[in-house]
């Protein structure tokens, strides 16, 4: 499954409503013998909420509206008529997404899973000049003014939710595998970076399911900035488990599994701690004496490796077997 206009990555500014101010009015009607203070409350301020919605996959839809202004509360009026409270703002977003203060780089919310978070309350509306009336002032000329409301700069990340990630150097067999285990139909071709935006698929076998995320191939010196960088590498800090897929018609491909894995510890030691299975691919482009060359390469250094054809099927259904019994 493509991700149309993937976009995973913006920044927004949001500010919540502020309070209404509380209302200073005195009774005047010829049935109040004595009158007295009857100034009604202010409303609340509208608040900034986040909510979660598994229809949506990408932050597409915030790319061009980047501004989000709640209303501030109605100001309270005579006879102990309470000002209005301002709606809020709903913002919706893909389960996945992070919110970080720009200004600080805080973390403020994980929404790793479906959820409704107020971010920003809004301000509180004051109160009227009602409730200052006392035994000793019968008649207060006081109101509270309305609370302001809150202001922040925002940075939103999207970190997809899948099971397994596939990493790799470009033309590793990455999309071609995706698509023989799944329903997805990614572009393939033979030149670099076919992929440019994740793709994800649903994985089924023996009545089991996971999702599959091919994620754009990285090059070496990636983590300096070459090629597509390492955009994309916050996608795999949620999976649970990763496929490093190897061309089997590498020069090395032991050499190129430490290259790959020293691209991932550039990034980050989280992602390089988690679980592992090394897939060499495109098994039937290579004769069986370097199949064991690089099994032997790779068994030395105590790496069991899985050996696929994603053309020919060869070898899927036991890597899926493995993956299934961890996931």
């Amino acid at each position: 499954m493509a991700i149309p206009n993937f976009i995973d990555k913006v920044h927004i500014f949001v500010r919540s409503g502020h309070g209404g101010a509380g209302c200073v009015h005195f009774r005047h009607d010829k049935f109040s013998v004595k009158g007295g203070p009857d100034g009604g409350d202010g409303g609340n301020g509208g608040s900034i909420i986040f909510k979660t919605n598994r229809n949506i996959s990408t932050l597409h839809t915030l790319r061009f509206k980047r501004h989000f202004y709640a209303q501030n509360g109605q100001s309270g009026g005579e006879a102990n008529c309470h000002g209005k409270n301002a709606d809020d703002i709903i913002i919706e977003v893909p389960v996945g997404t992070t919110i970080k203060d720009a200004d600080t780089d805080e973390l403020l919310v994980d929404l790793a899973e479906d959820s409704e978070i107020v971010l920003l309350k809004g301000g509180k509306g004051g109160l009227g000049n009602t409730h200052f009336k006392t035994s000793t002032r019968q008649a207060p000329y006081y109101a509270q003014p309305g609370l302001e409301g809150e202001e922040k700069n925002l940075i939103l990340e999207l970190k997809l939710l899948a099971d397994v990630g596939l990493v790799g150097f470009p033309n590793a067999g990455k999309s071609t595998f995706l698509s023989v285990v799944s329903a997805a139909k990614p572009k393939i071709a033979n030149y670099p970076f076919t992929t440019l935006v994740p793709q994800l698929g649903i994985v089924s076998h023996r009545e089991k399911n996971f999702v599959l995320a091919d994620l754009p191939g990285i090059i070496e010196g990636a983590s300096e900035g070459k090629g597509l960088g390492l955009r994309f590498f916050r996608h795999i800090e949620r999976n649970k488990i990763l496929l490093l897929l190897i061309d089997a018609q590498s020069e090395n491909p032991f050499s190129t599994f430490l290259s790959l894995r020293e691209e991932i510890k550039n990034y980050s030691d989280v992602v390089f701690n988690k679980p592992f299975f090394v897939v060499v691919s495109k098994i039937d482009s290579v004769d069986e004496q370097t199949l064991n060359e690089i099994a032997a390469e790779f068994q030395k250094n105590n790496i069991q490796p899985f050996f696929i054809s994603s053309q020919q099927q060869t070898g899927i259904s036991t890597l899926l077997d493995k993956i299934i019994s961890v996931t």
